[in-house]
């Protein structure tokens, strides 16, 4: 398969992840969850994929569990599990590489935009920060990350690191569970997908903005 055939079919995978999942699990079977529990801890674990699909998943993970193709309290233990390790292995990468990230450029491995983005809510909400960034897509793959190279305190980020696990997967997957067969819903569910992947991402942004443009400012000298 050509680079391009995987970028459509991930892009076509995150945008209709319903339908690829009632696949899934009709091909597969239990196997479906282990996949699930794979994709949570890779985009939470590693900063080279964060763009895989996070709250969309959690949302329609919970909707199939209510329609009895899931057990959501199976699919959403292991994912809390994986998203909790995830962030542990990612903080950890963090602080083992330290300081020699600000020197990395933009490549295709490394996001610079993302990284800086979630280094500026970072310095903006402090610890805070990763629970609030579990929200928000690709600040959520880099927060942990931010977190280890500012060699913020393991306990500390162990507490926040549970406690925004447990809201973000439990919350949006008990939200799919609960609302996600609404005929509503369920008509306008790629448009909610699009909703969840670019409304918080634009609030990373904007705030990674204003965050830079305050910094800015405080560097011109009075008087200029």
């Amino acid at each position: 398969m050509q680079p391009m055939d995987v970028i459509w079919w991930l892009v076509d995978f995150i945008l209709h992840v319903d339908a690829h999942l009632i696949q899934l699990v009709r091909d597969y079977g239990v196997w479906v969850y282990a996949l699930l529990f794979l994709i949570v801890f890779v985009e939470t674990g590693l900063v080279v994929m964060p763009f895989l699909p996070g709250d969309s998943l959690l949302f329609v993970v919970g909707a199939l569990a209510g329609t009895g193709e899931l057990s959501l309290p199976l699919a959403l233990g292991l994912m809390w599990v994986a998203a909790v390790v995830g962030d542990q292995v990612n903080y950890h990468i963090g602080r083992w590489i330290g300081p020699r990230v600000f020197g990395w450029e933009q490549s295709r491995w490394f996001n610079r935009r993302a990284f800086d983005q979630a280094h500026a809510f970072y310095e903006r909400y402090g610890p805070i920060t990763i629970v609030l960034a579990r929200f928000l897509p690709f600040v959520r793959t880099f927060a942990p990350f931010v977190a280890g190279v500012a060699h913020m305190n393991r306990a500390r980020f162990t507490a926040f690191n549970v406690l925004g696990a447990t809201l973000w997967v439990w919350g949006v997957g008990v939200a799919g569970y609960a609302f996600g067969n609404l005929p509503w819903v369920k008509a306008n569910l790629e448009w909610l997908i699009w909703g969840l992947i670019i409304g918080p991402g634009l609030i990373a942004v904007v705030g990674a903005w204003r965050k830079g443009r305050a910094t800015a400012g405080a560097r011109v000298p009075a008087g200029d």
